[in-house]
């Protein structure tokens, strides 16, 4: 329980920080809107993929860094092709926010795999 929380806390650190340089390269409004909602979504989505690895670590971790890595993957397709235009958020900003939160928390989730 100590790693998921402890990556919890680590996921927001870099998502916050990733935030915070993808509105300063993306400065309108609508932008730093679609960055803000991209980074609530890859919480969530981390959370999940997270509890899944860890669910299955002890009997077969691969396959569950596969389940989490097709999760993220339909998350962020999805994401791209029906929530983006349905709200009208700036494509550009939201796909490649998410992309990269999505990219930099799955960098640092190996760390907290250990029991």
């Amino acid at each position: 329980m100590k790693q998921t929380g402890l990556f919890a806390v680590v996921s927001v650190l870099l998502v916050g920080l990733a935030a915070a340089l993808m509105v300063l390269l993306y400065g309108t409004p609508e932008a730093r809107r679609a960055v803000m909602i991209s980074a609530v979504l890859a919480l969530l989505v981390q959370a999940a993929a997270f509890a899944i690895v860890r669910g299955m670590a002890r009997t077969n971790v691969i396959a569950g860094w596969g389940l989490g890595a097709m999760l993220r993957l339909a998350v962020l397709v999805g994401y791209a092709l029906v929530i983006v235009p349905r709200f009208g958020l700036p494509s550009s900003p939201a796909t490649i926010s998410l992309a990269v939160f999505l990219f930099v928390t799955t960098l640092v989730e190996p760390l907290f795999l250990k029991s």
